[in-house]
């Protein structure tokens, strides 16, 4: 079973990058607007319980996560996706970390960089398009976000195991 770790935004925000995810994003009815913690991994159902208690564990350790979404930004030339670019803050390094070490499946496949996916799998001359547009609009959204959540991917959907609120003082 494949599982992953996120943050959900408030609904607000999710309303504002689904704006754009609708006409931009194939994964659009697969997951809602979301931070990666930890990327997609492999995980067979006896372990899950464990992950849930590290997950727990590692809840317990944190404060809601302030979050701002402060311009949009891409991918390219690595990809061409479009995102809604989240301030990196010392929180999010350390509450990111603290996942990565905990959960010990899958590998992380890129550097860290906390996003809200607007756009994906655009063609080049698409992708200058939409940027260029897009960074006329803007964004600047600051937020709490309460809980973390582990998913599964079931039938293509991804869906939340668990929720875990943040209630520590890190």
């Amino acid at each position: 079973m494949k599982y992953g770790i996120v943050a959900f935004p408030s609904k607000n925000l999710q309303d504002l990058a689904n704006n754009y995810r609708k006409r931009y994003d194939p994964h659009y009815a697969q997951i809602a607007p979301h931070i990666t913690l930890k990327d997609a991994f492999e995980a067979d159902e006896s372990a899950v319980q464990n992950i849930i208690a590290q997950l727990t564990e590692t809840a317990a350790n944190f404060a809601p996560l302030n979050i701002h979404a402060s311009r949009i930004s891409s991918f390219y030339p690595t990809t061409n996706a479009i995102y809604f670019r989240i301030e990196p803050t010392e929180q999010l390094a350390n509450i990111q970390k603290a996942i990565q070490d905990s959960i010990a499946f899958g590998e992380q496949k890129h550097v860290f960089v906390p996003h809200i996916t607007i756009a994906q799998k655009l063609t080049a001359s698409e992708h200058d398009d939409i940027l260029g547009q897009l960074r006329m609009e803007g964004i600047d959204v600051q937020e709490e976000i309460q809980q973390i959540h582990l998913v599964k991917e079931q039938d293509g959907k991804w869906e939340v195991v668990e929720s875990f609120r943040l209630n520590g003082a890190e």
